[in-house]
């Protein structure tokens, strides 16, 4: 029996789902003017570092991602609450968005978009894993292992392909980025709450 969604993660979860079948009917222009285009495109727009976060390449890519946020974020909004974790899945998603725009500079990439909410997904991996960090997840649904020892692969794993090259069309970096982001938005709340600022 699968929990019941409290509103913030359903009504996320709802959205890409609603974008996916957008991209199904007008593929183009959603993807011209909403896919996260690289600084020297002249198809990048200042939204995009949000909007990209919405769209997905096939069902499979969304699927995952949506599974992942059904999985995690459903206890972290019980944890935090819808607003805090609505506030913090887009804050991964932009510091992904913006570690990738950096990395394509880097590279001198120019021609291909990035889409998806993995930056954000893998935020979210990070405070479950931060905050539940014995919690049991199954790998491919079979082995379990602690949450923090399943994140720490993951994100070696990415770091790996991220560095190597070697998984071509996944933005590695962006996924790193969500987690980056998500960590440091996570200390800065415990600086503020050690504080006692509100």
């Amino acid at each position: 029996m699968f929990p019941a969604l409290p509103p913030a993660t359903r009504t996320l979860i709802l959205l890409n789902v609603a974008v996916y079948l957008l991209e199904q009917v007008a593929a183009d222009p959603v993807l011209r003017w909403f896919a996260l285009w690289p600084l020297a495109s002249p198809l990048f727009e200042p939204w995009q570092v949000v909007t990209y976060a919405f769209l997905h390449a096939n069902l499979t890519h969304i699927f995952f991602n949506m599974f992942a946020l059904y999985m995690f974020g459903g206890v972290l909004e019980q944890y935090w609450g819808g607003r805090r974790l609505v506030l913090y899945y887009f804050i991964c998603a932009l510091s992904a968005g913006l570690t990738q725009l950096l990395v394509q500079q880097l590279a001198g990439a120019a021609n291909e978009p990035t889409l998806g909410a993995s930056g954000g997904v893998f935020g979210i991996l990070l405070a479950f894993a931060w905050y539940f960090p014995r919690a049991k997840v199954g790998v491919y649904l079979i082995i379990p292992m602690p949450a923090w020892l399943f994140v720490t692969i993951y994100g070696l794993a990415e770091l790996f392909f991220g560095v190597t090259g070697s998984q071509q069309g996944v933005a590695h970096f962006a996924h790193l980025g969500g987690m980056l982001g998500g960590a440091l938005c996570i200390l800065y709340w415990r600086a503020r709450r050690r504080f006692g600022l509100r």
